[in-house]
């Protein structure tokens, strides 16, 4: 029985200089524990045939499957503002491209394969914990809409990795619509390597963004477009209340899609200031601070890109900052135009930013919880009985709002049942509240248990649906629940 990959290889054929061909370190006993079936599927691939012993080798890495090209990417990056000239992936093996059945190329990488040229004296290796999270996290992040890696498969080891104590080792399989990073650009960069940034940007411009190839002046157009992907997708992870935890520039994706699920978080309460990586101790990556960084972010690929505008630097830069500039207005639009959808209000009038910030500013004085405030506004709106002011620790401060909010609803076209199912369409029930996704982790590593991770995938997997035999897992955490730090650790 075999599990076949019908691989086709593009990265890998790129110069050396972008990679190091390494193979996965083989693991003592790979047993699956989770297989995303419908990926599978999507991907082209048996997963009745990835279920067996030999498809749980290959997710391990313990086996190398035919037609791979096992490679490890290079790239540099910008760690909290300060600059590695090469990071690479340390922990990672890409072992080649699929097409899926809608005709995109799919990167297939495993994570905590072993160690690579780029692991900078680290093992290679994952526990299972981050394992499960970026599982957890990256689907739920699939089913709520927002661009993402996503995860095919978790397999444990049967070995222990080392970090403050021994841990179960696993391996993630992660899919991507390519891993390419700023950090990627940044690599060549540093090098001054002109002629391999004008290959990559290529390379870029034809499996991301085919429709730049006529255009006049291509490496401009790259730029525009990943900034306006970039706007737009942080424009949603705030509207779900979603903190990436280590916006560093090797973690943020030329395609648009979030990657590096790693000291990530969805806040419970509503502050703009909330911060929960263990790591980011200056609160760079809070909430509120993530499009700035996604601009400066944005701005390091502008500055790779301009040996490629043109051999005048002062119009080149002229033209890149012209580029740049379109940040802040593509992410407002993109962020004020969801807000309005999550209030409600489906045209645009005088004060309706301004009504939208009032609660913004009620909600973080009350410590209001930011998903249910909003999904409960849904059931004001549709005129059901709802306790959205329990939200609120002086319900007062709701009630001022609401007055103005149901005078503004009012103006608009919609039946209320027509305003509360477009409410409940892109203001979610479930998320993968931090306590939520830590109780997993704990029942997994400690006692081998898999149920309650399979159950939160599974409620997770439809965030906008009521579901009532699953309603406590969209309670926000007791104080003795909380958790107030989450770290990288993969």
């Amino acid at each position: 029985m075999t599990v076949h990959f019908p691989f086709q290889n593009s990265y890998s054929a790129l110069p050396d200089s972008f990679f190091a061909r390494v193979a996965p370190t083989p693991v003592a006993a790979p047993r699956l524990i989770k297989l995303n079936r419908p990926l599978a599927i999507q991907l082209g691939l048996d997963p009745d045939m990835l279920e067996t012993p030999e498809g749980a080798e290959i997710l391990a890495g313990k086996t190398v499957p035919a037609g791979a090209d096992p490679i490890a990417m290079a790239y540099a990056g910008h760690q909290f503002g300060h600059f590695v000239p090469q990071l690479g992936d340390g922990r990672a093996i890409l072992l080649g491209e699929v097409i899926d059945k809608d005709g995109v190329r799919r990167d297939i990488q495993l994570k905590g394969s072993g160690p690579t040229p780029f692991s900078r004296r680290g093992d290679g290796r994952a526990a299972l914990g981050p394992v499960l999270r970026e599982y957890i996290v990256s689907e739920a992040m699939y089913a709520l809409g927002i661009p993402t890696t996503r995860s095919l498969a978790a397999v444990v080891t049967g070995e222990h990795v080392i970090r403050e104590t021994a841990l179960p080792g696993a391996v993630l399989t992660r899919v991507a619509s390519s891993h390419i990073r700023v950090g990627t650009f940044q690599f060549f960069a540093v090098r001054r390597d002109t002629e391999a940034i004008r290959r990559l940007a290529d390379h870029v411009i034809t499996r991301h963004y085919p429709e730049l190839l006529k255009a006049e002046r291509p490496y401009h157009a790259l730029l525009a477009a990943v900034v306006a992907r970039q706007a737009e997708l942080i424009a949603r992870w705030l509207l779900v209340g979603f903190i990436h935890g280590v916006m560093n520039t090797d973690n943020t994706s030329i395609s648009g899609e979030t990657i590096d699920y790693g000291p990530c978080a969805f806040m419970d309460s509503y502050n703009p200031a909330q911060v929960f990586s263990s790591i980011d101790e200056m609160g760079r990556y809070a909430y509120a601070n993530q499009p700035r960084i996604g601009l400066w972010n944005l701005t390091r690929l502008a500055e790779c890109l301009l040996p490629l505008f043109g051999s005048e630097q002062e119009k080149a830069v002229a033209e890149a900052q012209d580029i740049l500039g379109a940040f802040s207005d593509q992410f407002s639009a993109a962020y004020q135009a969801g807000l309005r959808r999550k209030v409600g209000l489906f045209t645009e009038r005088d004060g309706d930013d301004a009504l939208i910030q009032d609660l913004l500013d009620a909600m973080a004085r009350n410590q209001a919880d930011f998903t249910l405030t909003f999904r409960k506004l849904g059931e004001a709106a549709g005129d059901e009985g709802t306790d959205v002011r329990a939200q609120f620790m002086e319900p007062a401060a709701f009630d001022e709002w609401a007055g103005r909010w149901r005078a503004r609803i009012a103006l608009e076209p919609q039946t209320a049942a027509e305003r509360q199912a477009a409410m409940h369409a892109i203001n979610p029930l479930f998320i993968p509240r931090n306590h939520r996704v830590e109780a997993v982790i704990q029942a997994a590593v400690n006692n081998d248990d898999y149920a309650p991770f399979e159950e939160l995938v599974k409620v997770l997997a439809k965030p906008y649906e009521d579901q009532p035999e699953y309603a406590a897992y969209a309670d926000p955490p007791l104080p003795d629940q909380r958790v107030l730090q989450t770290f990288c650790g993969t």
